[in-house]
């Protein structure tokens, strides 16, 4: 009916048009020649007018034909039962299609290209879609079958030979064990080493004290989703056993510690911290998981994450911080934050892609190391990205975040990315013969006391022209995401996630981002690295570990950072009376890709000579118009006017609760 109508109009438009050229011929002749000029340039501009009018109807109706033909041909030759046919086949032009190529940007084809491209996508393309997520998709959590796209950080080119060497950790004498379990809980982890390598305590005592206060303060800070107590018990009896045989397995022989709950255990739930996912049990170590094992550690629980590592909520409630219970954390490493913060643990393995490990040890005054991209494997463990997934360890100081990624780095022969990187010994680092420079946001207490120690420090500026991070990061994280969830959208399990406000949208958006301009994100990505590699001319820097930027690029190039706590301020909006509760005051020392212990030994140097990083969150004590919230009331307040009521650093933090 179109095509007729089309048709109609320019047989009209035509004969009209040809009717006023005889008829205003017909009148030249008795109009006087002034008239005539004037009339003559009308009637020019009229009908050129009107032959481009009638070109253009005429090409309209050229083009609907093929179109049309091309449609009909098509809805002839498919299977209208399938829903992709059936939708293509009853498309009579391509204006439907259009509108999907915008969300593309890709809507420069003219009809007859974009309806080539519907079919060709039907034909050739669909099928492949199909074969492969049948073969690789029909799990969630990116566990198995991972990208041979492989991502690789280092600057220097620098391969390790053999086996990397271990760090040379510190011996210590003198210590003895306090009489309050409240002050042995708060002992770091080298300290509670020597405790049971001298045999004043005893693992599995040690592992009674932190399971009691795993179950203390859980209802308080919702930081615990399993407690691992008979498997505990189990490790503690055997690290016990072993030393009775004179055999030490190293500082952490013994040690209680927590993980988060996206790295499977056999026989424990692996929740992801999802109530679509909060019965699965996974049969598999992680990598991480057997490598502290095999050190002596005991596992004694597995600690909240948010809801598919995104902020931390979780199908349990919302983790919060023991220097302020009113304020929840963000991050969705919140459990071990908020457990090692508490003394619940003496440590514990978080992750991050985009914030997950600064974001919480910032918001809980924690020590806490990102390291370098792909120093810890990852097999076992929930993926959102691939070439931005990292693990990392929650402590109360420097030496213990070094000699625990000690323990745990290396090549994981399961995860691609992972490799034995060469790390010199943290321990053995001369810092005065680093040159370190300080950012603008860095806390300059910091900055002093490196200096007064022989550190040679200088203003800094770490510049790059790429203005995109923070949009990079996150296309490609959100495809990325997907590609491991992607039957979790399929089914509709989106629809129950915890956040609606989070992944759902995100990972929608994530369906239309072109092959193409992923992989632009990724070479602007490269071009990032490029350009963060060329100035950066220290050794190492100090600056804000959660400014949004900064933490955008340091997890794009790969880059190490340890977040150190460096003092404490009022919280906003507190009670009439005097109130405990604080705000923690932190810093990021970050160093370049493979060269995390330059990293370690300035936080090493700071703690050595500060006592920031010894303070105890007020959980019990916390002032007179102040009260441990119950879990009714903890419950009744999962709201926004908790959030505005303490006053986050910003508002982007409000929207990159992440991760």
């Amino acid at each position: 009916m179109l095509l007729l109508k089309m048709t109609r109009t320019c047989f009209v438009m035509t004969a009209l048009f040809l009717f006023l050229s005889v008829y205003s011929a017909s009148l030249w002749p008795l109009l006087p020649s002034k008239q005539l000029a004037q009339q003559h340039h009308l009637l020019n501009a009229s009908y050129t007018k009107m032959v481009h009018t009638n070109k253009r109807f005429w090409e309209m109706l050229c083009q609907k034909v093929r179109v049309y033909s091309q449609a009909v041909m098509y809805s002839g030759k498919h299977n209208h039962n399938d829903p992709v046919e059936c939708c293509l086949g009853k498309i009579k032009d391509a204006s439907q299609l259009r509108q999907a190529f915008k969300l593309l940007d890709a809507d420069f084809f003219n009809d007859s290209k974009i309806l080539e491209m519907a079919k060709g996508a039907k034909e050739l393309n669909i099928p492949i879609y199909r074969a492969n997520r049948k073969l690789v998709a029909r799990e969630n959590g990116g566990l198995h079958d991972p990208s041979v796209l492989v991502f690789n950080p280092e600057w220097t080119g620098e391969e390790a030979q053999g086996a990397p060497k271990r760090f040379s950790c510190p011996t210590l004498s003198g210590i003895q064990k306090p009489e309050r379990d409240e002050d042995i809980a708060f002992m770091n982890v080298l300290e509670l080493g020597h405790l049971i390598q001298t045999k004043q305590i005893t693992s599995q005592e040690l592992t009674r004290i932190f399971l009691h206060r795993l179950k203390k303060y859980n209802h308080v800070l919702e930081s615990v989703v399993s407690v691992t107590e008979e498997l505990a018990y189990d490790q503690a009896k055997r690290a016990d056993e072993l030393l009775g045989q004179g055999i030490y397995l190293g500082p952490l022989h013994g040690i209680p510690y927590g993980l988060k709950d996206i790295i499977a255990v056999p026989g424990y739930k692996t929740t992801w911290g999802s109530e679509t996912f909060k019965d699965q049990v996974l049969n598999m170590e992680a990598w991480v998981y057997k490598r502290l094992k095999s050190a002596g550690a005991v596992l004694v629980g597995k600690l909240v994450t948010g809801s598919l590592a995104y902020d931390s909520i979780w199908f349990g409630g919302r983790t919060r911080n023991p220097w302020n219970i009113e304020e929840f954390i963000t991050g969705s490493s919140a459990g071990p934050a908020a457990c090692t913060s508490a003394g619940m643990v003496p440590f514990a393995i978080g992750s991050e892609t985009a914030g997950s490990i600064t974001y919480p040890a910032a918001r809980c005054g924690v020590t806490a190391l990102r390291p370098t991209f792909g120093t810890v494997g990852r097999t076992g463990v929930m993926s959102i990205s691939e070439s931005l997934d990292k693990l990392g360890p929650f402590c109360r100081t420097a030496a213990d975040c070094a000699f625990i990624l000690d323990v745990i780095r290396g090549k994981d022969p399961d995860d691609l990315s992972s490799k034995d990187i060469t790390l010199h010994d943290p321990f053995s680092v001369d810092i005065t013969k680093l040159t370190v420079g300080y950012l603008e946001d860095a806390e300059m207490e910091v900055v002093q006391v490196l200096q007064l120690m022989g550190v040679n420090v200088v203003q800094f500026k770490l510049n790059y022209t790429v203005d995109s991070v923070q949009g990079i990061l996150n296309l490609m994280m959100d495809v990325d995401m997907l590609a491991h969830f992607d039957e979790w959208q399929r089914s509709g399990q989106d629809d129950v996630y915890e956040a609606q406000d989070k992944w759902p949208p995100e990972l929608r958006r994530a369906r239309i981002v072109p092959a193409v301009d992923y992989l632009q994100a990724q070479r602007a990505r490269g071009k990032l690295i490029q350009e963060v590699r060329g100035n950066f001319t220290v050794d190492a820097f100090i600056g804000n570990a959660t400014d949004w930027e900064r933490v955008c690029m340091g997890n794009l190039v790969g880059m190490p950072v340890i977040v150190v706590p460096t003092g404490f301020k009022s919280i906003s909006d507190p009670p009439p009376a005097n109130s405990r509760r604080r705000t923690t005051i932190t810093t990021g020392i970050y160093a370049p890709p493979q060269h995390d212990h330059i990293a370690l030994a300035l936080a090493m140097a700071y703690q050595s000579v500060t006592d920031h990083h010894k303070q105890r969150p007020p959980i019990d004590d916390l002032g007179p118009d102040d009260s441990i919230p119950s879990h009714s009331e903890l419950c009744t307040h999962q709201d926004n006017s908790v959030f505005k009521k303490q006053g986050f650093q910003d508002a982007v933090e409000l929207e990159i609760l992440e991760l």
